[in-house]
């Protein structure tokens, strides 16, 4: 992947083997300023003083944005990194996020090695997530400055006033990824940030009949999480990941038939996750 974000640096003190990858990660972005935020934190990890906690740096995004995470870790992974360092700029980090990371983390693992079985040089890497950076003492000293430099600061332009008039969307298709709790711990989150970058990638507001996403509170059945609904039909799948996005959007979004691996019927029973 050829991504500016990716620094290396030669051997300081010790070899590239003792040293982790370090990946920087968010939430979201999807404007080239806070990208090139993102960018210029991987950086600093190997700025002078730095140098010698990493052997390679680099971004992503564990929610909308590019490169995604699980694209991130299989890039690196492939190059031969036998440590990895996750850093996460989240504020605030729910207690949650390492829970949910780290279930993230072993479906991963898995797919890694049935995609690689047959590749006994690519093992799966110990993986470390390191605490957030505003959690660490340090923290006060960087926000002392930040108050410090708020009369130097360009501050943000007051906005005339006018009203504008909004098109109401032509999309036929609605596509709900359940936020409820037991769905978020699933990796909700993760499923909506690649629902995200699938359809700008591919342009689904304008290809077929076009499609529009949203996010959900409750969908109603917590036990097959994380759990997605496509309208005007109303159907739910569930046990959905990366994979099944991309199911749901080929068969459903673009053809209007049911992804019958992910479905679920409405159909007054209880129904069981099924294992892949």
């Amino acid at each position: 992947m050829d991504d500016r974000s990716d620094r290396s640096r030669p051997d300081e003190g010790g070899s590239d083997g003792d040293r982790p990858d370090v990946i920087i990660i968010a939430r979201s972005a999807i404007a080239a300023a806070p990208i090139e935020e993102m960018r210029a934190a991987a950086a600093h990890v190997l700025a002078a003083g730095v140098a010698s906690h990493a052997s390679h740096a680099s971004h992503a995004f564990t929610e909308q944005g590019e490169p995604a995470l699980k694209e991130r870790l299989w890039e690196r992974i492939a190059s031969g990194a036998r440590s990895i360092v996750l850093v996460p700029l989240i504020v605030p980090m729910e207690p949650s996020f390492a829970i949910w990371i780290g279930k993230i983390l072993a479906r991963w693992e898995r797919e890694w090695s049935r995609e690689h079985e047959q590749e006994p040089g690519q093992p799966w890497p110990e993986i470390r997530l390191a605490p957030a950076p505003f959690a660490l003492p340090q923290a006060r000293d960087l926000l002392a400055a930040a108050v410090s430099a708020a009369g130097s600061h360009p501050q943000p332009a007051r906005p005339p006033a006018k009203r504008e008039g909004s098109i109401i969307p032509a999309q036929k298709r609605r596509v709900l990824v359940c936020h409820g709790a037991p769905c978020t711990a699933a990796g909700a989150s993760l499923i909506w940030g690649h629902l995200r970058n699938v359809q700008a990638r591919r342009s689904l507001r304008t290809q077929g009949e076009g499609m529009m996403s949203a996010k959900a509170s409750c969908l109603g059945p917590c036990n097959l999480a994380p759990v997605v609904q496509v309208w005007p039909e109303g159907t739910s799948y569930g046990g959905v990941d990366e994979a099944g996005i991309d199911a749901i959007i080929d068969a459903h979004v673009l053809n209007g038939a049911i992804a019958e691996d992910y479905a679920y019927p409405a159909d007054g029973r209880k129904h069981v996750l099924r294992d892949r």
